[in-house]
């Protein structure tokens, strides 16, 4: 008997919402963090995304800076992307793919992966 049976890429992943999911909305299995890449209705079977690179919102102005190859994480209080992992609190989305992202910009480029 197999161990493992392949299934698919993992790309996306079903998903099937309690409420209405806008694209671009950030949703959480634990610490599993996807994107929705279209509307999906309260209810009905959709897919969100596990892996691609995805502009996040950041906090802008609020001294949070992103380097080529930084960790991002996300503030789901805040729905944000931020430094630190918040003691546990923030789940890790992937790494900075852009130059940068300086305290002024209100969005970071992050490759997200599981």
């Amino acid at each position: 008997m197999a161990l493992a049976t392949y299934a698919h890429l993992g790309l996306s992943i079903d998903y099937t919402p309690t409420s209405d999911v806008t694209a671009g909305d950030v949703v959480l299995f634990g610490d599993l963090v996807c994107v929705a890449k279209e509307d999906i209705d309260a209810n009905r079977k959709g897919a969100v995304a596990t892996f691609g690179v995805f502009d996040f919102a950041k906090e802008a102005g609020g001294g949070v800076t992103f380097a080529l190859g930084d960790l991002a994480y996300w503030d789901a209080t805040n729905e944000v992307v931020v430094t630190t992992d918040g003691g546990g609190t923030n789940k890790l989305v992937g790494e900075c793919v852009d130059d940068a992202a300086a305290d002024a910009d209100d969005t970071a480029r992050i490759f997200l992966h599981p």
